[in-house]
């Protein structure tokens, strides 16, 4: 049996008692304290994750533009260098094969920043679909480290503690910097719904920024639990739950990210194809009218009884103190206001379809 990779920062969760689980082929802090303690902390200041479990690769080359929006939804030639867009890589039957950001430096140089249980998969799509493409492709995995910042004192923390000048980066877009006299790439993203920061650097660097800022007590060390409830309430997708090989962009409410006006990209027409048809499945929002939890997997019903679909996560909101789920379930029942029921264990518990952001982001745009 393969052994899970560790990050750079594993021997700092480890000495620091954290709750270690696998996640997408990593051993991965789930908490320290406790998953409510670490989530408030990112909504009212500033909490630091650990994702050098994310994967990088390095795309140069002439064809470098073409490339990126041949197997990319949205459109890197409406991006001005330094600037990020988030969009998906899709199969030719629509499906996801991962959802990703992509940090554009000049029309010959970007990088891609992918889900860390995709990297194989992911490498192996990017690289086969490059064949007629004059470009350049590395994988920086294993020697990038990476951090998120994340809170309304994040930008302090970065300016005041680690001495970065970053306060000038506007919402997704990135500029390199350096700490303790060695580069880092700094971006204003996010996977929290609040403002924030990612950090990408060598290993050796990603963990003197982490004990800086722990020495200083300028951001708590949080978990992937509560980086999971943090970007549940505001409707960001996770790639396994809405988001798949066999859940396309409009299914999950993410068009916007699709650019349909560039004339090619992997997965346009059977997405074209599915527009013109109409969607039979949706990615919703729903709202328990009691307290019981929809998890993963949970059957949704229609007032009659039948199955219509299954949660694809579900908690009781932190922030909000209700019981919300995020579903795919069938079209005609997806409507906002829509009564259904979720089957938990033996009871039917109902449940109404309402809006996906169940807590409003705080960007800094």
């Amino acid at each position: 049996m393969q052994q899970n990779k560790r990050t750079c920062l594993y021997p700092r969760h480890e000495a620091m008692g954290a709750l270690i689980s696998p996640f997408g082929g990593f051993d991965m802090p789930i908490q320290y304290t406790d998953i409510i303690s670490e989530h408030q902390a990112v909504r009212q200041a500033c909490g630091m994750f650990d994702v050098s479990h994310m994967g990088e690769f390095r795309v140069t080359g002439k064809d470098a533009t073409a490339f990126v929006n041949h197997i990319f939804t949205n459109d890197m030639t409406q991006a001005a260098d330094g600037q990020i867009l988030y969009g998906m890589m899709l199969n030719p039957s629509g499906g996801v094969v991962d959802d990703l950001l992509v940090y554009r430096y000049n029309p010959e140089h970007y990088l891609l920043v992918v889900n860390a249980s995709n990297i194989d998969k992911d490498w192996e799509w990017v690289t086969g679909n490059s064949g007629k493409f004059d470009v350049d492709i590395q994988n920086l995995s294993d020697e990038t480290g990476e951090l998120a910042i994340q809170g309304p004192e994040a930008e302090k923390a970065m300016v005041d503690v680690l001495g970065i000048p970053c306060a000038d980066l506007t919402f997704y877009t990135f500029g390199e910097y350096t700490f303790n006299g060695a580069p880092v790439l700094v971006s204003r993203t996010g996977y929290t719904g609040e403002d924030g920061f990612e950090i990408y650097a060598s290993h050796e660097i990603t963990v003197q920024i982490w004990d800086t800022l722990l020495k200083n007590k300028a951001a708590l060390p949080c978990g992937l639990g509560c980086r999971d409830t943090l970007r549940f309430e505001v409707g960001l997708p996770l790639y396994g739950d809405e988001l798949s090989d066999d859940i396309t962009p409009l299914e999950a409410g993410l068009g916007i990210f699709v650019k349909f006006d560039k004339p090619e990209f992997i997965g346009r027409e059977a997405l074209l194809r599915q527009k013109e048809e109409g969607l039979k499945r949706r990615i919703v929002g729903l709202e328990l009218l009691d307290r019981n939890i929809a998890r993963h997997g949970y059957e949704v019903l229609s007032p009659e009884g039948e199955v219509i679909g299954h949660i694809t996560t579900g908690y009781r909101g932190i922030s909000t103190d209700r019981s919300i789920a995020m579903a795919l379930i069938d079209a005609r029942y997806a409507a906002k206001d829509t009564e259904v029921k979720v089957r938990i264990r033996r009871k039917e518990i109902p449940a109404r379809v309402v809006a996906k952001k169940f807590y409003k982001k705080s960007y800094k745009k």
